[in-house]
């Protein structure tokens, strides 16, 4: 069953005011969501209510990652599944202050280290590292400034190298970060300093067109719990239902989740698309498991306040 989850902490705030929840397109109609079922080979499926068309659906998609040369190459990489960039201790002095950032708003005072001449090291905290090319500090920078217009702005006065931690599909890893000083604040801003692993290609193909109600593409991914035990991603949803539904298909190399629509109507309603948190739980944590898509047969894409993490570029 899915439930909707609250912002825990600034930075998480924050995102949220940054994130786009309203675009144009239709709205979808009925789903539902029920109990555990027992699929074979150990395999775990919460399939009650879902459609038989989207449950066969997933399991194309368990099948065609699982033991695959993609999910090795996912494995081995490095492929960030948290925010890029990390909010100075304690987040923001104010709300001006929130609202530059959630509007990237601001204003450069002093000159950004270039590019190191050595490639970064990323080291996860389970074991095993990887060195990655590095990006310099202007480059970084671009990831949260976008704008410098009147109104409320942050200022920054300089850079310099250092590190952070960052959830990754391999768990939590120590990665190169610029550290950006900003006007006003005793402790810096942080913007990821290497890039990420190329994207495997996929070995399935996205879904047929399917109506709302049995199967669409999940926006994005929030974050996986601590404990690995559950995942809160977006499910797109309309105006006039009753909200999105996540089913999960877990086995040993996947979780793959199919998002749906519940309790639609047949009546006159705008034409909406609305994005709302959904935490599924998991039987056993993610751990090196894909986290996947049902319906583009891709892995979930983490989706901060400025855009789908930079392994989705």
């Amino acid at each position: 069953m899915s439930r909707k989850t609250t912002p825990t902490n600034a930075a998480r705030t924050v995102q949220l005011l940054a994130a786009v929840v309203l675009f144009t397109t239709g709205t979808g109609a009925l789903a539902g969501c029920g109990s555990e079922q027992s699929g074979g080979s150990g395999n775990k499926v919460r399939a009650t209510g879902q459609a038989p068309e989207a449950a066969a659906r997933a399991r194309r998609v368990a099948d065609a990652w699982d033991g695959s040369k993609a999910a090795e190459a996912w494995r081995a990489g490095y492929h960030p599944m948290g925010g890029a960039v990390e909010l100075p201790e304690g987040g923001f002095h104010d709300k001006a202050d929130e609202h530059a950032y959630a509007t990237q708003n601001f204003v450069l005072r002093g000159r950004l280290p270039a590019a190191p001449e050595r490639d970064g090291r990323v080291t996860w905290a389970s074991g095993g590292s990887l060195t990655r090319p590095m990006l310099g500090a202007r480059d970084a920078y671009g990831r949260f400034a976008r704008s410098s217009s009147e109104g409320p702005h942050l200022t920054v006065t300089g850079a310099r190298l250092g590190e952070m931690m960052l959830a990754t599909s391999r768990g939590p890893a120590t990665v190169p970060a610029w550290l950006f000083t900003l006007e006003g604040y005793d402790t810096p801003l942080k913007s990821v300093a290497v890039g990420p692993s190329k994207l495997p290609r996929p070995p399935i193909g996205p879904a047929a067109e399917s109506p709302s109600d049995e199967l669409g593409e999940l926006r994005s991914l929030v974050e996986v719990a601590g404990d690995g035990r559950s995942v809160t991603v977006i499910g797109n949803h309309g105006a006039c239902d009753d909200g999105p539904v996540v089913h999960v298909l877990e086995t040993d190399g996947s979780v793959v989740l199919s998002g749906s629509v519940a309790g639609g109507t047949d009546g006159p309603c705008t034409a909406q698309l609305l994005g709302r948190e959904v935490t599924v739980k998991l039987d056993r944590p993610v751990g090196d498991r894909v986290l996947l898509d049902a319906a583009t047969g891709r892995p979930v894409p983490y989706g901060g306040p400025n855009g789908p993490s930079p392994s989705w570029s």
